[in-house]
């Protein structure tokens, strides 16, 4: 920390001394410049900078890619230094990033400064404005069904490291993931699927074929680790020419790709839209989507498909026919109350499009990231049940704790998510009520009813047994969070249910 003060002050120091100088002939900056920065994977980062020079003031825009670009602020540039600043993100989540360097020429060496990150050196070259220019349009195959690929019954469960790791996941990390789900009782509990997100890309080989990054060195021992301790392995690319990372993505190499992945033992592809919005309308994302389903299928190896394009153009009533096997019907989630009940609760209107083999997917779990209470946890888990949501794990199971553990297997609240009919759920309360109940019929005649608390305190919450059609008759109710039993008659069930909880009900005629 002091050493970080100590350079913070001297820059500041050095830069008004600097800044204070007499102004000289310097390179005019205006133009395009590529600011590359190494990612510590192989791999290297590119920032366009679309700088303007007027006098001492700088003004312009960072681009990431066409169509994604953020105002510089704060511009200067004096004898050869430069200092300017760009705010990432939209609030609550802006990160201040602050960059100088020096200008010599046609080179700008920069360092990039942000709270909580390291430090970034690169160089900046001039750049032609057509390396912004999204590659030439490919054209798009002719709408077809393509066949049901008989994975998937129930929805995938397993982890996925994005919500914890981003792009920091590596070999190593993968690895201890399989043994921590196989130690922790995950496994036993039914998770299967290892899956590695986005940043594991490196360049592709001189035939096309694409390569993993440093961080990870060889994709097939790691498969072959994975499927050794019985579970299954799964990868992530984009349809665009970039992942949402930067990194290389499978567009124009579908088919090249799909065969790399299943030569390596891959059982699951995420396949997020991200950069191919620069090439493609959002009302077309059904051909680009179906050309990597057929391709998957084309490899013969079993890869359920996920598709990752935030529920636009209404995927539910397209997905299955492109190959999906389950597909996001939200923005990304978050580790908050606010940001995991507002997808939960909005999914009840498209609940009549799942089907065994074909899922909506609300995101990945944030169960066990700190973010929330554990009863607040025990909500995500029981709604995404009732949902028949996949149950993808975004923690780190090396180090949860027994109350995490013991949400995430559940195995009586998992049979709920996991029950083979795959009947949709229904919402029987009023839209507008912060006290919600769900039923979802179940295999063998039982039915889960949900009681859930939005509100910031406890209230009683009712259910009519006549609205989950067990009106008149002897049942049997067990509460699936107690795991016990609990005693019912009369023509309704009342429970307390804390702020942000829930009571989660199997309930089951008896004659």
């Amino acid at each position: 920390m002091r050493s970080q003060v100590t350079k913070t002050v001297l820059w500041a120091f050095f830069s008004a001394l600097f800044f204070a100088l007499p102004s000289s002939a310097q390179t005019n900056i205006t133009g395009l410049w590529d600011f590359q920065t190494p990612t510590g994977d192989g791999n290297v980062h590119h920032l366009y900078l679309d700088l303007k020079q007027d006098g001492q003031t700088v003004t312009g825009k960072v681009s990431f890619e066409p169509n994604r670009s953020v105002p510089i602020s704060d511009g200067i540039v004096r004898n050869g230094a430069l200092h300017f600043v760009v705010n990432f993100g939209r609030p609550p989540r802006t990160r201040r990033v602050t960059y100088d360097g020096t200008v010599k020429g046609d080179k700008i060496t920069l360092t990039s400064r942000s709270v909580g990150r390291p430090e970034m050196n690169g160089v900046a070259m001039r750049a032609n404005p057509s390396v912004l220019l999204p590659p030439a349009r490919l054209p798009l195959p002719a709408l077809h069904n393509v066949a049901d690929n008989g994975l998937a019954r129930t929805p995938p469960m397993g982890w996925n490291s994005w919500n914890k790791f981003a792009g920091k996941v590596n070999d190593q990390d993968v690895r201890e993931m399989a043994d921590a789900m196989v130690s922790s009782g995950m496994k036993a509990a039914g998770y299967v699927y290892i899956n590695i997100d986005d940043t594991w890309e490196g360049p592709r080989d001189a035939n096309g074929n694409i390569t993993s990054n440093l961080k990870f060195p060889n994709m097939k021992a790691l498969a072959d680790y994975v499927h050794s301790k019985g579970l299954k392995i799964g990868i992530y690319s984009s349809p665009g020419p970039q992942t949402c990372a930067g990194y290389e993505g499978s567009y124009g190499h579908e088919q090249q790709d799909a065969d790399t992945y299943a030569a390596w033992g891959f059982d699951y592809l995420k396949y997020d839209w991200c950069s191919a919005g620069e090439i493609y309308k959002n009302t077309e994302m059904q051909p680009v989507y179906q050309k990597m389903g057929d391709a998957l299928l084309k490899t013969g190896r079993p890869i359920v498909f996920s598709l990752c394009q935030y529920g636009e153009d209404d995927v539910w009533t397209w997905g299955a026919k492109v190959g999906g096997n389950l597909w996001r019907t939200t923005d990304d989630i978050q580790d908050n109350w606010k940001a995991m009940s507002g997808i939960g609760f909005s999914q009840f209107d498209i609940a009549k499009y799942i089907r065994p083999g074909h899922w909506n997917d609300p995101d990945m779990l944030e169960i066990g990231n700190g973010g929330m209470t554990n009863e607040e946890y025990r909500t995500h888990m029981s709604l995404w049940s009732m949902l028949a949501a996949p149950l993808l794990a975004g923690n780190d199971l090396r180090t949860m704790s027994e109350g995490i553990k013991d949400i995430l297997t559940n195995r009586e609240v998992i049979a709920i998510d996991q029950d083979p009919d795959g009947t949709p759920v229904r919402r029987i309360s009023d839209p507008e009520s912060t006290a919600v109940v769900l039923e979802r019929p179940l295999h063998g005649g039982s039915t889960a009813v949900g009681l859930f608390n939005k509100a910031d305190h406890p209230q009683d919450v009712t259910v009519q047994w006549s609205d989950v059609g067990m009106s008149n008759k002897t049942l049997k109710v067990r509460d699936l969070w107690k795991h016990a039993d609990v005693p019912a008659s009369g023509a309704s069930y009342t429970a307390t249910v804390p702020a942000h909880g829930v009571v989660l009900l199997r309930v089951t005629p008896l004659h």
